[in-house]
């Protein structure tokens, strides 16, 4: 009897092993967020809805009981060194900003290897132009639109808000975008000294045109960028010399600092078991609704 007890529990941790280790981070990140009551307040109205020309795919998620007037959407998208991530694993995020009043959508993109830049971008581009055609039947406002996102998506946030024209090349409408956040991302790191940045861009031969601080603006939307001297992957200098930059310009752009915080404990702060680590959510909802309202 006790042998077939601890045969059982040895498969049982067998089992849990294996889903561990074939479970990406932000996927357990947001089964932890679920366990922690992440859920409430939040609903998902749509799973893998189809757009773009590539077969690209996207998640949106509402407040809960969301009705009555349209509601400011929020366009975020993951990190993931341009080469892995995935819309499912990034829930956490999506609860989080609809439990703050947003209507989010959470889109797919290409990736490296099978694509290089621009192609993620171009991927980025055909999500805003199908959410100003499709979101107003999930409750949000298509007028009233900001860009988030974090490492990598940071970079696909920031890039889109201050590069209009690919959004043009779409057939969506730059004046749309109220403002953009973008935590933890790379805008000035050229020449590239990283395995993932050089994969993603070294075969483009402008490289100035893949660098966010070149399309610095002085009529860009609003900026908040979340940077943090611990942060070793994407260094504090990316969101200081754009910030520098933009306020030079006369553009409007906030800077904050999470001191010691790392990499990933920026996004990992927007969830519930993890936001005591520093008022990442709080900060940026209050920088969106002050630009796009309630």
């Amino acid at each position: 009897m006790r042998r077939g007890i601890a045969l059982g529990l040895f498969a049982l941790v067998l089992v849990i092993g294996s889903f561990l280790a074939f479970t990406s981070p932000p996927r357990l990140l947001s089964l932890y967020d679920r366990a922690r009551g992440g859920t409430a307040g939040a609903q998902q109205v749509a799973e893998g809805a189809a757009f773009g020309s590539h077969g690209q795919t996207l998640d949106i998620w509402v407040p809960e009981r969301a009705g009555g007037a349209a509601r400011p959407v929020v366009i975020f998208w993951y990190g993931g060194g341009w080469a892995k991530g995935d819309r499912t694993s990034y829930a956490f995020a999506g609860r989080a900003l609809a439990r703050a009043g947003f209507v989010v959508v959470i889109p797919d993109y290409r990736k490296v290897p099978q694509v290089h830049f621009p192609a993620f971008l171009d991927d980025g581009a055909e999500a805003v132009a199908w959410v100003e055609d499709n979101i107003a039947q999930f409750g949000g406002d298509p007028e009233r639109l900001a860009f988030m996102g974090h490492s990598a998506g940071a970079y696909e946030a920031i890039m889109l808000a201050l590069d209009s024209k690919r959004l043009v090349a779409v057939g969506a409408d730059p004046a749309n975008v109220k403002a953009a956040v973008g935590l933890s991302g790379p805008y000035d790191f050229y020449p590239f000294d990283s395995p993932r940045s050089i994969a993603a861009f070294s075969e483009w031969p402008q490289p100035e045109a893949t660098q966010p601080i070149t399309f610095a603006r002085a009529d860009a939307p609003p900026l908040l960028l979340v940077t943090s001297d611990g942060d070793e992957t994407v260094r504090p200098r990316n969101a200081n010399n754009l910030g520098a930059t933009l306020r030079e310009l006369g553009a409007p752009v906030e800077v904050k600092n999470y001191g010691p915080l790392d990499h990933e404990e920026i996004v990992m702060a927007l969830s519930v078991p993890f936001r005591s680590k520093g008022p990442v959510l709080a900060d940026s909802v209050a920088f969106l609704k002050a630009r796009m309202g309630e």
